[in-house]
C-alpha cells in the first residue's frame, strides 16, 4: 500500500531534498522551457501548497513521487 506524506510535516531541508530529487528525475523536462532545479522545486512546492499535488511514498519502488490530486484514486492508499 502506498502512503501519503503531508508535505508540511517534513522539515524544510528534507522537503527541499525530496523535491530536488523528484524534479531532477528523467522525464521531468519542461519542453521548450529551460528551468533550473530551483525553479522546478518552487513550482512543485506551489502545487503541494495549493493542494493540486501530493507526495506519495510508493511501497513498490520505495521512492517518493509527486502525484496530481486527480490521480490519487489510482493508488491503494493507507
Amino acid at each position: 500500500m502506498d502512503t501519503l506524506i503531508p508535505h508540511d510535516s517534513l522539515s524544510p531541508d528534507t522537503l527541499e531534498q525530496i523535491l530536488d530529487d523528484i524534479v531532477s528525475r528523467d522525464g521531468t523536462d519542461y519542453g521548450d522551457y529551460d528551468l533550473s532545479v530551483a525553479q522546478k522545486r518552487e513550482q512543485a512546492l506551489r502545487y503541494l501548497k495549493s493542494g493540486e499535488a501530493f507526495l506519495l511514498f510508493d511501497t513498490e519502488s520505495e521512492t517518493i513521487k509527486m502525484v496530481p490530486k486527480d490521480a490519487l484514486s489510482n493508488y491503494d492508499l493507507i
